[in-house]
């Protein structure tokens, strides 16, 4: 049998033309290059603004930093200052207010000094004489241990000297007894029973006392006796728990 071909099949004939398979992969090559090189020109071109965009906004903020840190600067010496200010002025109303209670002291220990030179210069005409004016008395060391003071006056007649003795006796009871003890029997600075006094106008007496250890004072006793030419006596009793303030 022949190998004729079939009349059903066709064949194409095509023209073999040296180097054209090449040039169109060299076209093709080329065409690639110069749009990526387009693409890169653009991109470049684009991310130049953005990178000039963002030195400026860059440049902003360092501005805007340095601006906010002076003011935070300005702001925070402005609290300091204040602070100290304040300080400053807390302890101005402080010292203030201490030279105020100075103040209203020592104007209540003039107006009562005052009160006390009047009564003896210019007195009523039921206190005139001799007077037992003050009886005072303030924690010592030692248990029971006080120090005691006590002013005498001659009020009115202030021309000559008064002068005298002084007892002073501790009321109180022992066990529930009352008890009277003599101030001498209580005092290392008292040796007699009365205490020798001669003034124009007053006489502070002072001391100290120690009571026995089951005495419980209540009162305290004082008697002036003058003599000579201006005989007088004066006597008041005072209760414990206000001359020592209890």
């Amino acid at each position: 049998m022949s190998d004729a071909p079939k009349p059903s099949e066709e064949y194409v004939v095509i023209r073999h033309r040296r180097g054209y398979r090449l040039r169109r992969t060299l076209i093709l090559l080329g065409f690639t290059i110069v749009a990526a090189i387009s693409g890169y020109m653009a991109g470049m071109a684009q991310g130049g603004f953005r990178f000039s965009s963002a030195e400026e906004s860059k440049e902003l903020l360092v501005h805007e930093v340095d601006n906010l840190r002076e003011q935070y600067h300005s702001a925070r010496q402005q609290v300091i200052n204040l602070e100290r200010g304040r300080a400053i002025d807390e302890q101005a109303m402080r010292d203030a207010r201490n030279a105020i209670v100075d103040l209203e002291t020592k104007i209540s220990e003039l107006n009562a000094d005052l009160t006390f030179y009047r009564n003896i210069m210019a007195p009523t005409e039921v206190s005139k004489g001799l007077q037992v004016d003050n009886f005072t008395l303030s924690p010592a060391r030692g248990d029971g241990r006080y120090s005691f003071k006590m002013v005498l006056t001659q009020v009115g007649n202030n021309n000559r000297y008064v002068s005298g003795l002084v007892a002073v006796n501790v009321i109180g009871t022992v066990d529930g007894e009352k008890q009277v003890i003599a101030l001498r029997d209580l005092s290392e600075d008292i040796d007699d029973l009365g205490v020798k006094f001669k003034f124009r106008y007053f006489q502070d007496i002072e001391g100290s006392l120690s009571l026995p250890e089951e005495f419980e004072p209540l009162e305290i006793q004082v008697v002036a006796q003058a003599g000579g030419q201006k005989t007088a006596q004066a006597e008041s009793t005072f209760d414990w728990e206000q001359v020592t303030g209890n």
